[in-house]
């Protein structure tokens, strides 16, 4: 069986220590142009490849990144890594994802596996920036670090979207269309401090354009049944004309749900979502939504933690106004005209009540 390469032998064969060949491939010290070559040279030719582990034990550090996010299977998350990813891996870091799925125990977790494989560095996303237990782990371990997509905590920082102002706009586009009783659907409010500071704006702009306080639906991630939830919801609101969700994935579902209860979008029931993932342009009716550029804050984060890295200035933050913008999309439009009474929704008759009629459908079909 071939021996490993050793640096020794890279230095044999270039004819020079191994404190030199130790200065040419860590970039450290000073060599000659000639000496350099030779190294290199030394090194193709055997296929050396310098130890991580005998590095990261000289420099006391690991180039490794903990990466972690609620989950993947939301393309704003998935952007955000790869904008993180490549940040991290110009600079020469590689990156350790873990994903919480919206879970306290286990982000505490996450976070607790990371740092004992005492990775550099931190881009996260928690679940409430303000009270995450493995956060003020990573802030008292002074471990460089920076939240993403958070509300940042006072003396730290956060790559995120003007999670309030956007709500503000959605409640705008809500009051322009004509629609003054609405609602607004979320994740439990503890597994999302982006989803509370959303209901927080959006409520402040329904207040703020005279509009009917909006009701509000939270569920758990792992809630299957979200057409019973919101048959629930629409029969204890029945004069609800627009649903404002708190993630585009949440709004497609709701338009699903919603035509599954025999309402059509956007004449019964309006939606707008929120990240503006492109699969929204692709349905119909296209999804109204709030526009951000996730893979632009997941690099703007890698570079934060990079700069508390290398005692660099840190890069700029955006301005917050430009964090996001409004796209227009077919599932939000004005009310149908039956749903409409001076400017208020009026609940729907047993006659005309597309939820009532499904179930008197349904009870048919089983007779």
């Amino acid at each position: 069986m071939r021996q490993p390469v050793t640096i020794k032998d890279v230095a044999i064969r270039a004819g020079c220590g191994v404190a030199t060949v130790s200065r040419v491939l860590n970039n450290t010290g000073s060599a000659s142009a000639e000496m350099r070559g030779r190294v290199i040279a030394a090194t193709n030719a055997l296929g050396f490849e310098f130890s991580e582990v005998a590095r990261s034990l000289q420099s006391n550090t690991t180039r490794t990144i903990g990466c972690i996010v609620p989950s993947l299977a939301n393309p704003v998350f998935a952007d955000a890594v790869q904008g993180a990813q490549e940040a991290f891996q110009e600079a020469g870091y590689q990156t350790l994802l873990l994903c919480t799925n919206y879970d306290l125990e286990f982000e505490a977790q996450a976070i607790r596996t990371l740092t004992a494989k005492k990775v550099d560095g931190f881009v996260l996303t928690v679940s409430d920036a303000l009270n995450s237990e493995g956060l003020k782990a990573i802030q008292s371990g002074g471990v460089p670090h920076c939240l993403l997509f958070n509300l940042a905590p006072a003396n730290d920082q956060s790559w995120s979207v003007d999670d309030h102002s956007a709500a503000l706009r959605v409640a705008d586009a809500f009051v322009e269309k004509g629609h003054d009783h609405v609602g607004f659907l979320a994740l439990k409010f503890k597994s999302s401090d982006r989803a509370r500071q959303r209901y927080k704006g959006f409520v402040e702009g329904c207040s703020r354009n005279g509009m009917t306080p909006p009701a509000l639906l939270e569920i758990d991630e792992d809630s299957q049944d979200l057409t019973a939830l919101m048959k629930a919801f629409i029969e204890e609101n029945p004069s609800i004309t627009g649903i404002f969700a708190s993630n585009d994935f949440l709004a497609l579902a709701t338009i699903r749900s919603a035509r599954a209860l025999g309402l059509t979008v956007p004449n019964d029931l309006s939606i707008v979502g929120f990240d503006g993932i492109e699969v929204g342009t692709m349905v119909e009716p296209s999804l109204a939504t709030i526009v951000t550029n996730p893979k632009l804050m997941g690099a703007g984060a890698a570079r934060t933690v990079l700069s508390v890295i290398n005692g660099t200035p840190a890069p700029d933050l955006p301005d917050p106004n430009l964090t996001f913008s409004f796209r227009t999309g077919g599932s939000l439009a004005a009310p149908a005209a039956e749903r409409v009474d001076d400017k208020r929704g009026v609940a729907l008759s047993p006659s005309n009540n597309p939820t009532q009629k499904n179930d008197e459908t349904q009870q048919e079909r089983s007779k």
